[in-house]
């Protein structure tokens, strides 16, 4: 959802940015986001079925200018592979600067309902204007 965002929001803005999305764990490799992930963010005009997950690996640190962890555990689990701490410093929390959240963690809809992928959405809708809004300046 936070990929389909970042994309969709910087179009919008006229803002080129390379995004991939990857997760810390291998149980889902190869799929599409989850059914309601993709319901939900298609009530805001915004396609994710083209994605498909796959495993972050030590090279994203190197491809990548920005990452971003859903929660403390994923930014945990990116900073074990961190070739170094000046990469280190590349991983970040999705919420560290949202005004609502700064720092906590993007909680998981898995396990609920359609309800908890409508919450997550607007965190990170809220999150990643932020984020663009920083680059935008940065520019």
């Amino acid at each position: 959802m936070a990929e389909g965002l970042l994309r969709h929001l910087a179009a919008e803005r006229g803002m080129a940015v390379i995004t991939d999305s990857a997760g810390t764990g291998s149980s889902h490799l190869g799929q599409a986001p989850d059914p309601r992930a993709q319901a939900e963010m298609r009530k805001h005009g915004i396609d994710i079925g083209d994605l498909r997950a796959r495993l972050f690996t030590a090279a994203d640190f190197s491809r990548f200018d920005l990452l971003l962890a859903m929660d403390r555990s994923n930014l945990a689990d990116m900073l074990e592979l961190a070739p170094s701490a000046a990469m280190a410093a590349k991983a970040h929390l999705m919420l560290q600067r949202s005004p609502g959240l700064p720092g906590g963690d993007v909680p998981d809809p898995w396990y609920g309902g359609p309800a908890g992928f409508t919450e997550v959405y607007h965190l990170l809708h809220q999150a990643v204007e932020t984020l663009l809004d920083e680059l935008a300046h940065e520019a």
